[in-house]
């Protein structure tokens, strides 16, 4: 909230947008549709009904037309939720003035800091480090040597960034995450896992946020690359000589194998697996889960695992959703078919009831039957 009413003018001429009810109405907060009270404003997206937005108490909406089913003050906008978003930065976020130097950081040698820096308490400072200008780092930061941090950017706390990073203008790292971890590989020797030295870097561009308790390893050799505009939410696993490129989605529990590569506006769901060495083409889109084992092309969307068309996944989970029915008649079909072959055929019956074939086998069984014996006639023995 402000410290002092907004009025629904004041907020129209931040967005150079037009009021239509009263333009002196106070607002002291914002909130969800459903959540506003009458001192409040909210905004309408595409997909919210009437209906629903004249349920609100909200006592100023944000909408891309006049609704005249709506009493309240309305400030139309091309597109109420961007606007929303620009007037909670520009009048309800408090600007956190520059805490300056705490005395209770650690510095190396020849650590470079720009004006309006603030270096909390417990902040750690390698040799050779650049902090760039109003950069903000809190407690127990840690910058390994020789890592450049550029200016306006947000370091949240525990975060670790190791030696020779570095990091562009306006990143934002959530709590937990460490850049320029070791990555994992390794050699196999007479049964043993031998460790492969990682000596490259890891280039994080302008405007990239990172969620908290992500990891971004260091190249083997070379670097690993995050590129400008991308948003990578919680927990994930970027892993060693991996290129993400401009403005992609990453949502939490992705994990990224080594050498793999995305292109631009890439979006990748929740908890999806993406193996080394795969390539995803521009504008793709890879479904939360999905296990991702060969290339994809610019534009197409996977998913499961492994990863199909989504068309073609979409009709194999639907025969899926029907396998125990068509087991069930599967197992009908096996018994109808056992009962068929055990049955006597229609021939066979009509054969026996036929006084013809009774004839036939009964002479049958009397050829059948051995002839008597003929005794051989008894040679009489001579006598001596």
């Amino acid at each position: 909230m402000t410290d002092s009413p907004l009025t629904t003018g004041r907020i129209a001429a931040v967005l150079h947008a037009r009021v239509v009810g009263s333009s002196d109405l106070p607002i002291t907060g914002v909130a969800a549709l459903d959540e506003a009270g009458e001192s409040d404003l909210s905004f309408v997206a595409a997909h919210v009904t009437v209906t629903a937005a004249r349920s609100s108490r909200a006592g100023a909406l944000l909408v891309n037309r006049h609704l005249d089913e709506l009493s309240c003050a309305q400030i139309i906008v091309p597109h109420p939720a961007l606007a929303m978003a620009q007037v909670v930065e520009a009048l309800f976020l408090k600007q956190r003035p520059a805490f300056g130097i705490s005395n209770l950081a650690s510095r190396g040698q020849h650590v470079t800091l720009g004006r309006e820096v603030s270096i909390w308490p417990f902040v750690t400072l390698d040799d050779h480090v650049s902090i760039g200008r109003g950069t903000t780092l809190f407690p127990g930061v840690f910058v390994g040597a020789g890592s450049t941090i550029g200016e306006d950017c947000l370091i949240y706390p525990n975060v670790t960034v190791r030696e020779g990073i570095t990091i562009g203008n306006r990143v934002i790292i959530h709590a937990g995450t460490v850049i320029g971890s070791d990555g994992f590989g390794y050699l196999q020797e007479a049964g043993r896992h031998r460790k492969i030295p990682q000596v490259g870097t890891v280039i994080i561009e302008d405007d990239v946020e990172l969620g908290a308790n992500v990891a971004v390893d260091r190249a083997t050799f070379g670097k690993t690359v995050i590129r400008r505009g991308t948003k990578i939410d919680n927990l994930v696993q970027i892993a060693h000589n991996v290129e993400i490129g401009e403005d992609n989605i990453l949502v939490s529990q992705v994990g990224i194998a080594g050498s793999s590569k995305t292109g631009h506006h890439v979006m990748v769901g929740g908890q999806a697996g993406i193996a080394d060495h795969v390539s995803v083409g521009d504008l793709a889109m890879v479904a939360a889960r999905a296990g991702l084992n060969r290339d994809v092309a610019a534009k197409e969307i996977v998913s499961g695992a492994p990863a199909l068309p989504h068309r073609t996944w979409l009709k194999a989970m639907a025969v899926v959703a029907k396998l125990p029915e068509l087991r069930e008649q599967v197992r009908a079909l096996e018994l109808r078919m056992t009962t068929l072959e055990r049955k006597p055929t229609s021939s066979t019956r009509s054969a026996k009831t036929d006084p013809r074939h009774a004839e036939r086998a009964s002479r049958a069984r009397r050829s059948s039957k051995p002839s008597p014996r003929v005794r051989a006639k008894r040679t009489p023995k001579r006598r001596r």
